[in-house]
């Protein structure tokens, strides 16, 4: 069975329930998954299911998982599974009959994956030349990286990248929660990269299993041209493969060709283009995830909710 993503874990359910989630697990003896719930007006929810569900034969779960958007109420119930285009043969595609494809999906749809495996002489030697000598220019000016659990400096930090790159961030208590959570689980790290005492960027890793994803980054303005941030991810990668992972989601790309994404990366810097041109050093492979699927359980209340998002009135559906 294919291990978790890091969004079916029960630590996720968790998180997710201190910020208006309820997380519910529907399983049978073949596969399982974790349906977040959230409570929207009128006593009507939505539903969400990201990257599940987890074993074989989801057609088998289906039933369960009806029965229970129907008793919370559930307006519509989105799903998107873990798997990357194309579909793998294992999974039968009937099992979402009644869904409709979502063009538009919560998570990322397109990311590059880093295979771990390898030496670490061969992962730096499938880089760009670039990110190679930027990561050695690094270490080269005296930045370090470090451990850290100073959540308010993190913080800090991606109040300045926000405000650079015209960037949406969390709340202070969303970083300080998902670290509480999954830390003492030894399932995520806060790396600071730091010189002369101060820090100049940081990222939170997380790893479950064989499995390791990049989530959080953030880096000051003063210091790029120390390359710090270089040095820090490829540090994340180094401590991925020592707790055991065997690939690195980096999260995150433009969801485009790679042919339009090699062609414009230098001339575009709106979205994820600017991270597009960051990540693409690392080496890896772009991957394209299953699309988002749908299904409606009240028509009427579903274009009354997708009035309400398009005034700010719903909140933000993302988990």
């Amino acid at each position: 069975m294919k291990a978790a993503h890091l969004l079916q874990t029960p630590g996720w359910g968790e998180f997710k329930s201190r910020f208006g989630w309820q997380p519910h697990v529907v399983e049978n003896a073949a596969c399982s998954a974790q349906v977040l719930v959230r409570k929207i007006a009128l006593g009507f929810s939505v539903a969400y299911l990201p990257k599940g569900p987890v074993g074989h034969d989801w057609h088998t779960l289906l039933p369960k998982i009806d029965t229970l958007c129907r008793q919370h109420k559930a307006v519509f119930l989105q799903v998107e599974p873990d798997y990357f285009e194309p579909t793998p043969p294992e999974v039968d595609p009937s099992w979402l009959t009644g869904f409709a494809q979502q063009p538009h999906t919560i998570q990322p749809r397109r990311t590059i994956l880093i295979d771990l495996r390898p030496a670490e002489e061969t992962l730096l030697a499938a880089m760009k030349q670039k990110t190679r000598y930027n990561i050695r220019l690094a270490e080269k000016k005296g930045v370090s990286v470090r451990q850290s659990q100073d959540l308010e400096a993190f913080y800090e930090l991606t109040q300045t990248t926000g405000t650079r790159d015209n960037f949406a961030v969390h709340s202070a208590a969303y970083y300080k929660t998902v670290f509480d959570i999954f830390s003492p689980k030894d399932q995520c790290f806060l790396l600071e990269a730091v010189y002369e005492g101060r820090v100049l960027a940081g990222l939170m890793l997380f790893v479950c299993g064989e499995r390791a994803w990049y989530l959080y980054g953030a880096s000051d303005d003063e210091s790029r041209n120390l390359m710090p941030t270089y040095l820090l991810q490829w540090e994340a990668m180094r401590l991925a493969k020592a707790k055991g992972a065997l690939s690195y989601d980096l999260w995150g790309v433009p969801d485009e060709d790679e042919e339009v994404l090699e062609r414009d990366f230098a001339t575009r810097s709106d979205g994820l283009w600017g991270v597009y041109r960051f990540k693409r050093g690392f080496g890896g492979e772009l991957k394209r995830s299953a699309p988002a699927f749908i299904k409606v359980y009240n028509p009427l209340f579903y274009k009354l909710y997708q009035w309400m998002r398009s005034r700010g009135k719903a909140g933000n559906n993302a988990a």
